[in-house]
């Protein structure tokens, strides 16, 4: 339920701020993004997983909270990580 190695680089050079950049805000949300959406996949056939749901939920409740930082320091920023990501349709 985890994404891959590989992945997780792609993800991580797709939204640096930096070259070497993983602890920005935007990484950690992209990544978060990520696992969530393999998650959600993952509860389509397996509905009865609670185990996991719970980490899911804990995920979201780090991203909201990653994503208020963000908005609270720097609105442009927030905008365009949404806008990328496909949050908040």
């Amino acid at each position: 339920m985890s994404i891959t190695a590989e992945r997780k680089t792609e993800v991580i050079t797709d939204n640096a701020r930096a070259k070497g950049d993983t602890g920005s805000p935007e990484v950690q949300v992209a990544i978060l993004t990520d696992r969530i959406n393999t998650l959600t996949a993952h509860f389509k056939a397996h509905h009865k997983d609670n185990h996991s749901r719970r980490g899911l939920l804990m995920m979201v409740n780090k991203r909201r909270s990653l994503l208020d930082y963000l908005k609270k320091k720097d609105e442009a920023r927030y905008q365009a990580l949404i806008a990328k990501l496909g949050l908040r349709k």
